[in-house]
């Protein structure tokens, strides 16, 4: 049986495959292939590092940001330094008001003084009137008095005055005979000239003290009238007393009104002491007045407990490791403040303490720490 033939296929190691004719193709010579597939691989390798870096960069920035919210989420140590400047608008600001309210508490003062002279003033016054009063009540008493107990005593002596007046008009009325007698017995030459001057003067002399005994009647009736009744100059005496204890009366209104007004104005007084007190001990003015440069820094309420006078302040690299004491809390402002929070950027409430730093730097820190060292390192 005939075998087939296996061998009379070609052999291709005998006989190769036509080569392409040259005049047909360009002739393009083609790069080794051992050197391509070491390129790409280098480029495909340094691709993947390249991203693996940057996805663990994005990783490790991501982790980091949490890390540092939730740290400055809950740490309850940290402060923001404060770099306070005299002609800061709020310095400016706070000085305008602390010399307006030193003026006021000035010009209340001179208020004061007036006031309190012046109430003084009308309280002696008052003092003098009052004083017055019952001694001119004393007088109106006594004189009625005494005109109640010589007004009957006068009308009984009026009464006899009249009496005597008749009388001595009687007398007149004959003495007036006598003198015509008296010329007759002139002219008849029964008496000389000179006694006949004599008894004449002696009439006239009469009739000139009937004349004066009836003017001291008309006179004596005017003072019955004074004490017997009401009269103008009772009268005068009463509106002299009554413009007395009227004049008593508006010193009273007046004084009482300046009593108030002065215990308000010593009020005023006393409450801008104590804002001028209490303003003295803001950063502001600390500031402003102070020779020396002074530090201070923010402390949201959530950490005023770690705010304590004494206590150590760290400054730390990255704001929160490689920390080193840079100086003591030296006073703390009740004063509420608000700022932007260094971190997370929002508005924080809180109050203002002054530092006593070592190294000054340490102001120009975005935070520093309270108490102790915020990651024990």
């Amino acid at each position: 049986m005939a075998t087939p033939a296996i061998n009379s296929l070609p052999d291709p190691r005998q006989d190769p495959l036509p080569e392409p004719l040259s005049d047909t193709l360009p002739t393009t010579p083609a790069a080794p292939p051992r050197r391509q597939s070491f390129l790409y691989k280098s480029i495909i390798t340094l691709y993947r590092i390249f991203a693996v870096v940057v996805l663990y960069a994005v990783l490790g920035g991501i982790l980091t940001y949490a890390f540092v919210m939730g740290f400055y989420a809950v740490n309850g140590t940290w402060c923001a330094p404060v770099i306070l400047s005299a002609s800061d608008e709020k310095s400016l600001d706070f000085l305008q008001k602390l010399v307006l309210s030193k003026q006021t508490l000035e010009d209340l003062k001179v208020d004061v003084t007036r006031q309190q002279s012046s109430l003084d003033e009308m309280t002696k016054h008052r003092g003098s009137l009052e004083a017055l009063d019952p001694e001119l009540e004393h007088a109106i008493l006594r004189e009625r008095g005494h005109d109640r107990s010589t007004g009957p005593e006068l009308v009984t002596l009026d009464t006899q005055k009249q009496g005597d007046n008749v009388k001595t008009q009687r007398v007149l009325t004959q003495l007036q005979q006598v003198e015509d007698q008296i010329h007759k017995d002139l002219a008849a030459g029964l008496i000389t000239k000179g006694d006949a001057a004599t008894q004449v003067a002696a009439i006239n002399q009469a009739q000139d003290s009937y004349t004066d005994s009836k003017i001291g009647e008309v006179m004596l009736t005017d003072s019955i009238l004074d004490k017997t009744t009401i009269g103008t100059k009772s009268l005068d005496v009463l509106e002299k007393q009554a413009e007395l204890r009227s004049e008593i009366a508006q010193l009273d209104v007046a004084i009482n009104v300046a009593q108030k007004q002065l215990q308000e104005d010593n009020r005023q007084v006393e409450s801008l002491r104590q804002a001028i007190a209490t303003a003295k001990q803001s950063p502001y003015y600390l500031n402003a007045t102070g020779t020396n440069r002074l530090y201070f820094a923010f402390v949201p309420y959530d950490n005023q407990a770690n705010a304590k006078v004494g206590s150590p302040i760290y400054d730390c690299y990255f704001n929160m490791v490689l920390c080193r004491k840079v100086g003591t809390v030296k006073q703390i402002f009740l004063g509420e403040e608000q700022i932007t929070h260094p971190i997370f950027k929002t508005q924080v409430r809180g109050l203002m303490i002054q530092m006593n730093l070592s190294h000054p730097n340490s102001a120009k820190s975005q935070t520093v720490f309270l108490g102790r060292k915020p990651l024990l390192f």
